[in-house]
């Protein structure tokens, strides 16, 4: 098992935990919308990371993004293997090909 199958496990153990006890309890109980909040905060700090071409900075916020990504999902019902499902349906297309073909 992949630590990020480990880490999506571990949140999705989280749901309806006392939020006392964890920190992904706590943001899980906050609602999905403080879940995106707090994912796009930590996307932000990604990406000031990468301008400021620090690797061990990005590398910790890239961290941040990944935990943050799967506790938003969670947070609506979806896990890593649906994400996981949906990178497979699209291996094999192109970029610009697959993105010509969604709905406008």
């Amino acid at each position: 098992m992949s630590i990020l199958h480990e880490l999506d496990a571990t949140i999705a153990a989280r749901l309806g935990a006392d939020p006392d006890s964890s920190w992904t309890a706590k943001l899980l109980s906050k609602g999905p919308e403080k879940c995106a909040e707090k994912f796009g905060e930590e996307a932000i700090e990604a990406i000031i990371e990468a301008v400021r071409n620090d690797p061990a900075a990005l590398t910790s916020e890239a961290a941040d993004v990944l935990y943050h990504l799967l506790v938003m999902l969670r947070a609506r019902g979806v896990s890593l293997s649906d994400v996981e499902a949906e990178l497979a349906r699209r291996s094999g297309t192109s970029g610009l090909t697959e993105k010509a073909a969604r709905p406008k």
